[in-house]
């Protein structure tokens, strides 16, 4: 499979329909089309070679797009930049892939100052925003219009499609290699679960870098739609394309979701032409899902479970099972088509259906493996399977139930506590507008339950009323010891999961490990 295919089938099915809505900007199939192949001629013609990586360090917008098919179109691969990372974050990112160009807008060309002496094998910087160019950069719009088009190299099945780095919440980034076949082995599950034609519009509101936003990236084109871009998630300027280009699909991380649905802004504006919204890439507390499912009526809801490592889907949960009270409400769904799903031990043995273990996925969409890390790939793919670090279990229908990251699980006394179910409780409480909950030492149960919680605007509540609710929801043993308030959100990547490692750390400083 080849990921520039999905652009030519688009083309065909669909060229003078629109590709690309951003901020003003519109351009059809055709004209997309034209534009990635000068795009891919004037890489070439700046020496990227097959196989090379060329990276973007950008807010989301259609020139995104239009690299997501150059960079493959000259036989390249991509290396999209985390935009929450610090600059030497950045240039290990960079370093670390062997990237030769750089793409970079308005916001973070800022940054290259402090990021430039850092930098080991990028050669070229191209500047794809719209105010003044930086010096020693490539202007976007001229280096296009000086490049002429170039034949598709054909690049594709097992060769590395790009560098996607892990967001670092529990350890170091890796570099996950994905393949064209993985991405359109995914791109092809997307479609059929969020029933993608010519005539959907796709909204990006999440970060385009991230694999949770880019599951529909290739489907959305595969099936011939139109692409909105929003630059970054913003809760009126998310309602506000939606009423004006009559959205149709979208995918928002569950702070997102949080956001929209707490904002009493959904009412003002007319979202009637939402058909489904996809959500994932961390855990969705209930409350808030039930919220938004009561706040827009009309819109079906569906659920994808997965990784960057799976590019990412691993297992969806359709709108028919988002029903109140639904006894699969809470599940993470089942396998996607193609994807083979196992729950398994310490050893890497099957467990039986109701136990809790690792959940486990092998298939067309799992990664080649982590670049330059042959220990750690080895130990990801332990028997042809990709071990994921969550932990779930599946039911007798095929099912499976996140419980926790592995390294989010507290250990208290002897008993395991997963945070996921802890936060769930937090969470239906009428003043909690955020919650994370983490292990932190305690000298008598090695680790005690710590809850920190950002209350939403005119919300009261004390540490003694969130540990009562809670008392009321969880068994005693899960309830938290302590309670943290906050008036700020709590810190995201920039994939929008809460980053944990960061709201630990102050309390085990000192300490040679994480737990107790």
């Amino acid at each position: 499979m080849f990921i520039t295919q999905t652009l030519r089938r688009a083309v065909q099915l669909n060229g003078a329909g629109v590709a690309t809505v951003f901020e003003g900007r519109r351009q059809t199939w055709r004209e997309f089309e034209n534009r990635v192949a000068r795009l891919a001629g004037g890489l070439i013609g700046l020496g990227v070679k097959a196989g090379e990586r060329v990276a973007i360090l950008s807010l989301n917008s259609d020139r995104y797009l239009e690299y997501f098919y150059a960079v493959p179109w000259a036989g390249a691969a991509v290396n999209p930049v985390n935009i929450r990372l610090a600059v030497p974050e950045i240039a290990y990112t960079l370093n670390d892939s062997g990237s030769t160009v750089l793409l970079v807008d308005d916001t973070f060309a800022a940054l290259l100052p402090a990021l430039r002496d850092q930098l080991k094998t990028v050669r070229h910087v191209i500047f794809a925003g719209d105010g003044s160019k930086p010096e020693g950069c490539l202007d976007y719009e001229s280096f296009i219009e000086a490049s002429g088009p170039v034949a598709d190299a054909n690049v594709g099945g097992d060769e590395l499609a790009g560098l996607f780095y892990t967001g670092g919440t529990t350890g170091r980034s890796k570099g996950v290699m994905l393949s064209h076949d993985n991405l359109v082995f995914n791109a092809l599950n997307v479609v059929a679960e969020m029933g993608y034609d010519r005539d959907s519009v796709y909204m990006h509101a999440g970060p385009m870098f991230h694999l949770a936003d880019m599951a529909s990236t290739f489907a959305v084109t595969l099936a011939a739609g139109t692409h909105c871009i929003v630059p970054k998630f913003d809760v009126d300027a998310v309602l506000g394309l939606i009423q004006q280009e009559k959205v149709t699909n979208t995918l928002l991380v569950p702070t997102m979701v949080n956001l929209l649905a707490s904002s009493g802004r959904i009412g003002d504006f007319d979202v009637g032409s939402m058909k489904r919204m996809l959500y994932g890439a961390s855990p969705m507390p209930e409350a808030v899902l039930l919220s938004a499912m009561e706040q827009m009526p009309t819109v079906a809801f569906a659920q994808g479970y997965g990784q960057t490592e799976a590019s990412p889907i691993i297992t969806s949960l359709g709108p028919e099972f988002h029903v109140p009270g639904g006894a699969k409400l809470r599940s993470a769904g089942r396998a996607a088509l193609g994807v083979e799903v196992a729950i398994m031990d310490t050893n890497g043995d099957e467990l039986e259906r109701g136990s809790v273990g690792q959940i486990c996925a092998r298939g067309g969409n799992v990664m080649l493996g982590y670049w330059g890390m042959e220990a750690e790939t080895a130990e990801a793919l332990h028997r042809g399977w990709l071990h994921t670090g969550d932990l779930g279990y599946m039911d007798d229908e095929g099912f499976v139930f996140i419980v926790d990251r592995a390294k989010d699980m507290v250990i208290s006394g002897g008993e395991n506590i997963f945070s996921v179910e802890v936060e769930g409780a937090i969470y239906s409480h009428p003043a909690v507008q955020e919650c994370a909950v983490i292990g932190i030492p305690d000298d008598r149960w090695g680790e005690a339950v710590h809850a920190v919680v950002v209350l939403g605007e005119g919300g009261e509540a004390a540490e003694s009323d969130i540990i009562d609710h809670c008392r009321e929801k969880i068994a005693g043993y899960k309830v938290p010891r302590s309670v943290e308030f906050r008036s700020e959100p709590l810190p995201i990547s920039g994939a929008g999961k809460i980053l944990k490692n960061e709201l630990r750390s102050p309390y085990w400083e000192g300490s040679q490990k994480k737990v107790n």
